[in-house]
């Protein structure tokens, strides 16, 4: 999977809403891109805009949690994972993580 079929994947999501999910969350993958969550408009992009919360992580730890691979919280204990902003909207990802796999 690349950057491209994860935002479909992420928009295909989102479609229709997440119940309790209104909130923006970016994940900023360096040098692979970025992904941006709207909770409230329930879209995704590829944008580098404001955020609730920002997730910065490598593409491969990435793909590891949305397969159920790497768990988040053994990642940001081990430092693969950081949470800039509000944790708290960040943990409300992990629903929507396991459809991105």
């Amino acid at each position: 999977m690349d950057l491209s079929e994860l935002t479909t994947k992420a928009k295909d999501a989102l479609a229709g809403g997440v119940p309790g999910f209104t909130k923006k969350v970016k994940f900023d993958f360096g040098d692979a891109g970025k992904l941006l969550l709207d909770g409230e408009t329930n879209e995704a992009s590829n944008d580098d805009g404001d955020a609730d919360a920002t997730l910065s992580l490598d593409w491969d730890n990435f793909l590891k949690m949305a397969k159920g691979q790497l768990d988040p919280t053994m990642a940001y204990m081990q430092g693969k994972l950081k949470i800039s902003g509000d944790m708290s909207v960040a943990m409300q990802l992990k629903d929507l993580l396991s459809k991105f796999g």
